[in-house]
């Protein structure tokens, strides 16, 4: 199976089990799952066919661990980034002391007079590592990362998660907590 492909069926994965899961006929249960076998029948019928095994590849593969499996295989969901309304059932975690978030360039100021807010996802993302947030930031242009304050934040009753895939999760981080680096 070629790398395009892989490519393809994360994208389309992402755009339904984070965004927009109706406009293929699927509906996400408690927790972000879907069957695996509802998601292949929804693939098919919407003439994105995907084969079980081009699933598990996407799974094991992705970069950033954007979907799991659960432990009997049948349910799959993304891990993080959804749009539509969802309780991942995730259980509130003591983050490191510091974390890190990537954004483009264009956002720095507007970022260092209001914070980082969610906007039209569950929470904000931030990444245990520079290299992450780096990439992450890439995406948006230019990359700036920001240090986090983490630990202050999280002594001061800010609730952070972690997701399956190791990314922190927190409703928004005010500009105090935060240093361009």
């Amino acid at each position: 199976m070629n790398n395009s492909r892989l490519v393809k069926i994360s994208k389309f994965l992402s755009k339904y089990l984070r965004h927009t899961p109706n406009a293929i006929g699927i509906k996400l249960n408690s927790g972000g799952w879907v069957a695996v076998d509802e998601l292949l029948i929804a693939c098919t019928k919407n003439k994105f066919p995907i084969t079980r095994q081009e699933l598990q590849v996407v799974v094991d593969s992705n970069d950033k661990q954007r979907f799991s499996f659960d432990s009997t295989g049948t349910l799959i969901r993304a891990n993080q980034g959804h749009s539509v309304e969802i309780d991942l059932q995730l259980e509130p975690a003591v983050p490191p002391d510091v974390l890190y978030h990537g954004t483009g360039c264009k956002s720095v100021e507007s970022i260092l007079q209001t914070g980082l807010s969610k906007m039209l996802r569950h929470h904000v993302h931030l990444s245990r590592d520079i290299a992450t947030a780096r990439t992450v930031g890439s995406r948006h242009g230019n990359p700036i990362v920001f240090a986090v304050d983490s630990k202050a934040m999280h002594q001061m009753g800010y609730i952070f998660y972690c997701s399956d895939n190791g990314v922190w999760l927190v409703d928004q981080v005010p500009p105090e907590y935060l240093q361009k680096i």
